[in-house]
Formats: C-alpha cells, sequence, structure tokens
C-alpha cells in the first residue's frame, strides 16, 4: 500500500533530513487516511476503514511515529536524520498495518457475500477479493467460481478485484459469465491482472469483455488494471454493450490522451451514468478535452472525480464547460491539478449553475486569488447546501479573504472547511473566522501553513471553541507568537483534543527566507518518504 508523501525533485545538496515540514507531515496523514480507506492488498484482506474512523487513526498514527524518530534523533543530534525519517517511516507502516489488522467495528456483514471464500445463500453479492491476494490459474478458478454454477443462485453483483486471473481462469470464468450476465447489475473487475504479461493480460480482458457483452449493468470497475489504450479497447465490446451505466470507475489505468479519446468513443451512452472517477490517470489536456466530452453527454452526473490527472489550464475549461450541463452534481473532485487562473474562471461560471453541490474539492489547482474569488463568488449564489469545500495549496491571498468569507457566510450546511497552504494570513483569518461564528454545524476547520499570527489565531480558537460537537481546529505551520500559543490552549483548556497539534508553529515568521539549502533538505526529506509503506513483518 503506497503511502507516498510528496514528488518533488532531488536537489544536489542536503544538510539535514529532519524534522519534516508541517506541510510533509500533513500530506502523510492524508495518504495514510487514503490507504485505511482505498482498496489494496491489505484492505482487502483486513477490510477498509470508514473515511472518519481512518482520518482519527492517520492523525493518531503520525503523533506517535514523529515522537518516536523526534526522541531518536535528539540522541544523534550530529547526524543528518536519515536515520529519523527510516525510523519514522517504519513506524508509521508498522502502525498502519496494526490498524488494518484490528480493522473497524463498523463493517457491515451483509454487504457482501463471501467470507473466506464461503458464499452465504441468498446472498446477491459474490466476492472473492477478501482472500490473500495470488494468481488464480484453471485449476483454482474451478473451485472458487463454483457458487456461480449453482442452479438458481441470486448473484446480481460479482467482485473479482484482488486476483490475477491468468488465462487458464479466464477461460473457466468465461461460461460461467455468460450464464449469469443477464442478471448481474454490478460488475468489479478492478486490479484482477496483476504481475501478468501484455499480451495475457490483453487476452484476459478481452475473454471477460466478449462474456459479459450485452449485460445490462448499473456499476462497473476496471480500476487499477494499467489500462491505457489498448486495455481500453481490449474492453470495447462491453464498454460498447452498456446503454444503462450509472457508475463507472476508471482510476489509476494509466489513461493517457489517447486512451481517453478511446473512452470517449467506446461509452457513446451515458445518460444515466451518475457516478464517473477517473482519479490518477496521465491524461493531460487533450485527453481531458475527451473526456469532457463524455461528461456533456452525462446531463444526470452527480459525482465527478478527475483529480490527480495532469490536467492543465486548457483540458480544465474543456471540463468545466462540460460540468455546466451536470446540474444535479453533488460531489466535485477536481484536487491536484493545474487549471490556473483561467481554468478557475470557466469553473466558476459551471459552479454557478449548481445548487445540489454537496462537496466540493479544489485542492491545489493554483487558482490564485482571481480563480478563487470567481469560484467563491459563484458558490456563494449557488450549492445552498455545501458540506465540504477544500481549496489548499492555491496561493490564496488575504485579497480573497472577503468574497471567501461571504461564500461561506451564505453556507449554514457547513461542516468542513480546508483552506491550508495558502497566504491568508491575519487579515484573512478574521474574515474568515467571523463569517463562521454564527454556522451551527462546522465541525473542522484548518487554516494551517497560512502565515497566520496571535489575533487570527485567537479570532479562529474563539470561533471554534463555541461550536457544539467541533472535532478539530487545525492552524499548526503559522507564526503565532509563543504568548498567542498560551493564549489559544488556555481557550481550549477544557476541550484540548479538538485543538490540532502546534509543534510546527515558527513564533518568529521566518519560512519567507527560507534558503535554497534548506528547499534543498525538505526535497532529499521528500525522497526519503517516498520509501514509506505499509509492509507485512517477516
Amino acid at each position: 500500500m503506497d503511502a507516498t508523501v510528496l514528488n518533488s525533485e532531488r536537489r544536489p545538496f542536503s544538510i539535514k533530513l529532519w524534522p519534516p515540514s508541517q506541510n510533509t507531515r500533513q500530506m502523510l496523514v492524508e495518504r495514510m487516511t487514503n490507504n485505511l480507506t482505498s482498496k489494496s492488498i491489505f484492505t482487502q484482506k483486513y477490510g477498509a476503514l470508514d473515511r472518519e474512523e481512518a482520518e482519527e487513526n492517520a492523525k493518531r498514527i503520525e503523533d506517535v511515529a514523529f515522537a518516536t524518530a523526534s526522541e531518536h534523533y535528539e540522541k544523534e543530534p550530529d547526524g543528518d536524520g536519515g536515520s529519523a525519517v527510516q525510523l519514522y517511516a517504519k513506524e508509521c507502516s508498522k502502525l498502519l498495518l496494526d490498524v488494518l489488522k484490528k480493522g473497524s467495528g463498523k463493517t457491515d456483514k451483509k454487504e457482501v457475500a463471501t467470507t473466506n471464500n464461503i458464499t452465504a445463500p441468498g446472498e446477491s453479492v459474490f466476492d472473492i477479493s477478501k482472500g490473500q491476494r495470488d494468481f488464480i490459474e484453471a485449476e483454482e478458478a474451478e473451485e472458487l467460481l463454483k457458487p456461480l454454477k449453482e442452479p438458481g443462485n441470486s448473484f446480481t453483483k460479482i467482485c473479482f478485484s484482488n486476483r490475477s486471473f491468468g488465462l487458464g481462469a479466464a477461460q473457466v470464468a468465461q461460461p460461467i459469465l455468460i450464464s449469469l450476465k443477464d442478471q448481474l447489475k454490478e460488475v468489479d473487475l478492478s486490479d484482477f491482472i496483476a504481475g501478468r504479461s501484455e499480451a495475457e493480460a490483453l487476452e484476459v480482458m478481452g475473454i471477460f469483455s466478449a462474456a459479459l457483452e450485452g449485460s445490462i449493468l448499473k456499476s462497473l470497475n476496471l480500476s487499477n488494471n494499467a489500462l491505457g489504450e489498448k486495455g481500453i479497447r481490449a474492453f470495447g465490446a462491453l464498454l460498447k454493450s452498456q446503454t444503462c451505466l450509472e457508475e463507472l470507475y476508471l482510476m489509476n489505468d494509466g489513461i493517457s490522451e489517447e486512451a481517453a479519446r478511446a473512452v470517449c468513443e467506446l461509452i457513446p451512452c451515458t445518460e444515466k451514468l451518475r457516478v464517473l472517477h477517473f482519479h490518477n490517470n496521465m491524461t493531460g489536456d487533450e485527453g481531458a478535452i475527451a473526456i469532457s466530452e463524455v461528461v456533456k453527454r452525462s446531463p444526470l452526473l452527480e459525482d465527478f472525480r478527475c483529480s490527480s490527472t495532469r490536467i492543465g489550464a486548457d483540458g480544465g475549461v474543456a471540463l468545466s464547460d462540460a460540468l455546466g450541463n451536470c446540474t444535479h452534481l453533488k460531489k466535485l473532485d477536481l484536487m491536484d491539478n493545474m487549471f490556473g487562473v483561467e481554468g478557475g474562471l470557466s469553473l466558476s461560471k459551471a459552479l454557478a449553475k449548481h445548487t445540489e453541490l454537496r462537496e466540493v474539492y479544489l485542492t491545489y489547482l493554483n487558482l490564485e486569488d482571481e480563480g478563487s474569488i470567481a469560484i467563491a463568488n459563484a458558490l456563494k449564489e449557488s450549492a445552498p447546501h455545501l458540506q465540504v469545500l477544500e481549496m489548499c495549496g492555491n496561493d490564496i491571498t488575504a485579497e480573497a479573504a472577503p468574497a471567501i468569507a461571504a461564500c461561506l457566510g451564505a453556507k449554514q450546511c457547513l461542516v468542513k472547511l480546508n483552506i491550508a497552504e495558502n497566504e491568508l494570513k491575519d487579515d484573512g483569518a478574521i474574515h474568515i473566522g467571523k463569517a463562521l461564528e454564527d454556522h451551527v454545524h462546522i465541525k473542522e476547520i484548518d487554516l494551517s501553513s497560512n502565515s497566520i499570527r496571535r489575533v487570527g489565531a485567537r479570532q479562529l480558537a474563539q470561533v471554534a471553541i463555541q461550536k457544539a460537537d467541533f472535532k478539530l481546529l487545525n492552524i499548526n505551520g503559522n507564526f503565532i507568537s509563543d504568548e498567542g500559543i498560551d493564549e489559544v490552549k488556555n481557550i481550549f483548556r477544557k476541550s484540548p483534543d479538538i485543538l490540532g497539534p502546534l509543534n510546527e508553529n515558527d513564533p518568529d515568521g521566518e519560512d519567507d527566507k527560507e534558503s535554497d539549502e534548506d528547499e534543498g533538505n525538505e526535497d532529499e526529506l521528500d525522497s526519503e518518504m517516498k520509501k514509506l509503506e505499509v509492509t507485512q513483518e517477516e
């Protein structure tokens, strides 16, 4: 399970790798949260957590690992911090696996039809993803898929994820799938050809595609298969035959410009599509233009995720224009692209038409003040039921704060606000704080790394402490004086758990003077942190 923290170019020099920046630590918490909630070898084996539970565990894990590594570093202060980084990563990995092994107390056993490959009678879901990740050949497939051959079975969903089907296994599955395709409604073939040669993988995909051609599916998941254009076209028969799809998942599939065009070509009928997830691909602007055609043909779309797909301004404009047709949208995730101001302005025009939005994720889009103000103004007049707004890392300054505050003032259903890693400073923090004073539902506020000082911190603290059921105020990584820290802690003296850590605060406000040498040190640290992964102890 990958828990990479940051991607950065390595610099040719480094002095100290420890401690990590607050941004690095926050990114690690987010990655661990994703690891605990996303489908992988380990979550398939032990079970995934829901988002809230995962976030709580990820924060706890990072705090413990950081404390352990810091203690280690203090014992060898003349070192470069490399051993502390390694210990930090090792501790996070170990604790993450411990959490997964312990599992969630919220799992609904009725959601899946198999446990250790034993099918519960009368269930509608056939799921082989919970077993050990391995290769499946013909003999094992015969045994594993036997319940699907039982006369009168009621399976409407199959999940073959986490098992790698070889050619022999695919040939065993083919007649079984043909016999079931009239009753199947949901098919999950994510991560089902791992480790196979390209030739074998393409042949396996072709067999499954032909077997399921003509089925009337509501949900199809082809994620985590490194499809590329060849893989998309290998599924051409299945994709072309779908006229009632409501959910389509193509995440982490290596979908380039050419593959995106193939998707647009092979899925002509998306009138009923409600969910389209296209996360972590290498689509780029031209690919985004192709995907925008799919979006344009999907007027009922409610949940669109197109994050980490290398989309710039041109692709952002095309997608935004297409999203203007999707007036039923409830969740929008465009994180980690490079829309820029131009893309932000186009997106604001689309958002002005969306009255049903509940969650908006616009982190790391390079929106700057102009794009952010336009989006805030659009959301102010639309999305009356907005619950989550994230706009981290967009170079937002105090100039945009009044517009953002005016937007927030109109969002009385807001539960979570994250505008970390910007430059709002005290003026911006005060605007934001005042806008949230009367909000009764707000539970999380994150204005970390915003060059905030004592006055802004106090304003946010006084707002947060008055909220019932408030969960977290994160103002770490700012420029709060020692007196200001004491003041904030005193405000939270009766509820210390809802105040996030303040250990990365810089009371002298020196980060704007950070030298290239220090930047090089951070890049070295980030490079080391890329090695962090969840591993099974030998």
